[in-house]
């Protein structure tokens, strides 16, 4: 969701600009442009409607040459798709661009207004160029008009910006939303994510909420949001540790989708011993904090959300610690109580999913004991603003759907639900079948992944489909849930999920030959009554497609498609089966012909709320 990319340097920018906001496509967004200074006066800039090819190809006819600038990708908030509502925007010499959202932006044009400011935009981030424009005629320095324009702003943002009257310079600050400095040999560079600036650097310093940096040619200062001048960490990114090429995939999701035994294999490293959880892992202060606990709440989004809803079966039948779970951005805004010694758990992919983040923030002032992040990011806001945090060692997920996010962050659930249980409910017999289950986890993996020619031929049914029914009992009801998500996400149709046991409470109206019926079926002590829901089915004339483990007796039948899973331990059972749901889910898109790795609307990172 939106992307920033921005570079102070001894050699010509545009390039370098034009290849992160390609290495930022990952994130969703419908519209790109670039400012690049190269003189006296207005900043020159392109900005196109679509992909950053078309920015590319129009760069081809205007080239912007010079060695200060800044570059976009927009994913709409404020106005329609087009090249005004694109960012950078401009007032006078100074341009300016922006990730976020401006709660208070009509107040602020209306005063903006009053001051002679025209708008040519319906966007918020106008409000904030023409603010820094205002205190940069008062000021004449860029940083203080800068400092002083973001104290007027309420809402979260993320922003970079340029005057043609200081070309060596770049000012950023961000609250509520990601920025990172990259540090050149020099000469350096920000932007929203710091693979946008691989290709020029290894080094990066993560700005913290609040603060403001001022970048130039041969340095970068860091002041907070108390105005100290502050020094933040610098961290040293492996070049092995992250690829973005597809390599002999078609797509990105499915790279992502046959990636997952190595990447759980990944996060078990350092994790497991023979019979026990290493728990230790989750930092050095984990096992006092968790004895405390006596209730967990889990918050998230989306795919993590169905995370934490798996979860919730584990750390209550398992652990045996009460859980609850909640859709963080509801979490937010409702009043409740606090039950004494309550962990609270957030699950993001990115770190950065704004509702999830101000969902911790809120938490700090509740009284919640204590907070632990699960999360794909080691750099991102959730895990420095945590307590404790197990990483999800997934590598980077370009695929708007989260495919293996969301089975690493199954993993650290499980090897946080058994670090808690310690405390709790587990005893060694149990904490050592959950550790035998996890050894063998990506061997049976790669087993259900060999299933892929039979889904894709399964996939074929649905090619002309508009509506699906996914099913499930108990913990895979959730992974019904995760199924239908991916299958509306990247091809368009209208999928829903339930409790294959509410089945006769309102569900069954709606099938009928033309309604698909997905179950996933493990041989678990709710099996038969599963196949009593599915016998439900049968009987209207509704088209089955069960994937079973290939114990539990199911027969293909007029009506009835199966699909046969190798048998697992009833614990990674959801793990399991959510892999041919990924596979189904991405077949259907190519034969519906979708944008499989950017699905439309839908943005990876959600940083706004």
């Amino acid at each position: 969701m939106c992307g920033i990319v921005g570079a102070v340097a001894q050699r010509d920018v545009a390039a370098i600009l034009l290849e992160g906001l390609h290495r930022l496509e990952y994130r969703g967004y419908d519209s790109a442009g670039m400012a690049v200074i190269n003189g006296e006066g207005p900043i020159p800039f392109v900005k196109r409607v679509g992909k950053v090819e078309a920015l590319a190809q129009a760069l081809d006819t205007h080239p912007l040459p010079g060695k200060t600038g800044i570059a976009h990708t927009r994913w709409a908030t404020h106005g329609q798709p087009s090249e005004d509502n694109a960012h950078p925007h401009f007032s006078g010499s100074l341009a300016l661009v922006h990730n976020g959202i401006i709660e208070n932006h009509s107040e602020l044009k209306q005063r903006l207004e009053a001051l002679g400011y025209e708008f040519v935009s319906q966007t918020d981030t106008e409000t904030i160029v023409h603010l820094v424009h205002h205190y940069y005629q008062l000021q004449r320095d860029l940083l203080s008009a800068v400092r002083h324009a973001v104290k007027d702003l309420d809402g979260a943002y993320g922003l970079a910006a340029i005057h043609a009257d200081q070309p060596d310079r770049l000012v950023c600050a961000r609250k509520g939303s990601p920025l990172v400095i990259g540090v050149g040999i020099g000469e350096n560079f920000v932007a929203s994510d710091h693979l946008a600036l691989r290709q020029v650097t290894d080094r990066f310093v993560y700005l913290e909420e609040g603060d403001i940096a001022e970048v130039t040619l041969g340095h970068y200062r860091i002041w907070n949001e108390a105005g100290e001048s502050v020094t933040r960490d610098l961290t040293q990114i492996d070049a092995a540790a992250e690829s973005i090429d597809k390599g002999p995939y078609r797509h990105f999701m499915l790279k992502e989708i046959y990636e997952q035994p190595k990447m759980i294999e990944r996060s078990l490293l350092q994790r497991l011993g023979k019979t026990k959880v290493l728990a230790e892992a989750l930092g050095p202060h984990a096992a006092p904090l968790l004895a405390s606990v006596s209730s967990v709440q889990i918050v998230a989004c989306g795919t993590s959300y169905h995370a934490g809803m798996i979860a919730k079966y584990w750390i209550e039948g398992i652990a045996g610690v009460p859980c609850r779970v909640e859709v963080a951005s509801e979490f937010r805004y409702r009043k409740f109580k606090v039950q004494e010694n309550t962990l609270l758990v957030t699950i993001s992919q990115s770190g950065e999913t704004a509702d999830t983040l101000a969902a911790l923030r809120l938490a700090k002032t509740l009284g919640y004991s204590a907070s632990l992040t699960i999360c794909n990011v080691a750099q991102s806001s959730l895990v420095r603003e945590s307590d404790l945090f197990v990483m999800t060692e997934a590598g980077p997920e370009i695929g708007v759907a989260s495919t293996k996010a969301f089975t690493t962050q199954l993993v650290a659930l499980l090897l946080f639900t058994v670090a808690l249980g310690r405390h709790h409910d587990i005893d060694e017999a149990t904490e050592a079948n959950i550790v035998k289950a996890l050894h063998g986890l990506p061997r049976l993996l790669s087993e259900t992944l060999d299933l892929d020619a039979d889904i894709r031929a399964m996939s074929k049914a649905f090619a002309e489909k508009h509506h699906a029914l996914f099913l499930g009992r108990g913990v895979q009801w959730p992974v019904a849930m995760e199924g239908a998500l991916k299958l509306k996400e990247i091809s368009y149709i209208h999928a829903e999920s339930y409790p294959a046991g509410e089945l006769k409470h309102g569900p069954l109206a709606l099938v009928d030959s033309d309604m698909p019926v997905i179950a996933v079926a493990p041989n678990d002590e709710l099996l038969e009554k599963l196949k009593s829901n599915l016998q439900e089915v049968q009987a209207r004339g509704g088209q089955l497609f069960v994937f079973a483990d290939k114990a539990a007796g199911f027969k293909e039948s007029k009506g009835l498609d199966i699909i046969e899973l190798p048998h697992v331990d009833d614990i990674i059972a959801p793990i399991i089966y959510t892999i041919p749901l990924q596979l189904l889910s991405y077949h259907v898109a190519i034969l519906k012909g979708t944008d499989v790795d950017q699905p439309r609307n839908l943005a990876k990172s959600v940083t706004v709320e």
